[in-house]
């Protein structure tokens, strides 16, 4: 499928956001992640992958992968300074899961009526991590839960590194702001599941602690974000994760006007879902 199937690419000056159009973009956007995981994120590779200088996994093959290009580096897979792997509920049909179901019972996302999205392996290159790029690649996003009709998205995402104490003032601040209702709760599978509330409400300063997140997850939380029910430690990619739920009215109100042309035709846009659902 290619990227006009999708949503036009938007431009901000030299930098533009679209999805891969081409095998080779693909394999852009892996080299990319595998730089940023196991190159500054000491992540663990094995032979194969270490061999291939590539993050890939069977998921790759149905998820659209969101570029973001600076086309002074040219045209081609040379441009991709940025990713967002996005995986619908049909291409997760064809795997048989969704890539989150091997850290969380996800259960109540799969009952959820309508289009869900699973938002995943996110990285930037060095250079391009500014303010600027963060929001472009929300414009994306944004233009493809227009285009598809996306109502709710989800995914892992990541506090860097394994140390439960380090990380004790972020996870409890999660869980005591921001737990998912129940009914859209994701729970960390057993014998993987950590608790999250390490620290008792007053213990810790909560907006030191919101101020410490990753800014991705504080971008999930200006849209009203949730998380789910424990953290789950992963050692080979050396990051402590949670599940993350986002309901796309949020998105929809916050960034129809601006990129409605640029993802034209549009479906109906989601209607707003009461928090408490």
């Amino acid at each position: 499928m290619t990227a006009q199937a999708h949503f036009a690419e938007l431009r901000a000056g030299n930098l533009g956001v679209r999805v891969a159009d081409t095998a080779e973009e693909v394999r852009a956007a892996q080299a990319l992640r595998y730089r940023i995981f196991y190159g500054e994120m000491g992540a663990q590779a094995d032979a194969a992958t270490a061999a291939a200088g590539l993050d890939s996994d069977a998921y790759d093959a149905v998820a659209d992968h969101l570029l973001v290009l600076d086309h002074d580096r040219g045209e081609g897979p040379e441009a991709v300074v940025g990713t967002y792997r996005l995986i619908r509920r049909a291409a997760a049909a064809r795997i048989g899961r969704f890539y989150s179901a091997d850290e969380y019972d996800i259960a109540p996302i799969l009952a959820f009526p309508g289009e869900v999205l699973e938002l995943g392996r996110s990285c930037t290159d060095a250079a391009y991590r500014t303010r600027g790029t963060l929001q472009l690649l929300w414009g994306g996003i944004a233009a493809y839960v227009f285009r598809h009709g996306i109502r709710l998205m989800f995914g892992c995402a990541s506090l860097p590194g394994t140390d439960l104490d380090a990380n004790a003032a972020q996870l409890s601040y999660l869980a005591q702001h921001h737990l998912a209702p129940e009914a859209l709760r994701p729970r960390a599978l057993a014998g993987r599941h950590v608790p999250m509330e390490r620290l008792a409400p007053g213990g810790y300063d909560a907006k030191a602690a919101l101020m410490a997140l990753p800014p991705l997850i504080k971008g999930y939380l200006r849209l009203g974000g949730f998380v789910g029910d424990g953290a789950v430690i992963d050692p080979q990619f050396n990051t402590t994760d949670v599940c993350v739920v986002v309901m796309t009215d949020q998105v929809t109100r916050k960034y129809y006007r601006h990129y409605e042309r640029s993802a034209a035709p549009q479906p109906p846009a989601p209607q707003p879902q009461a928090r408490g659902a």
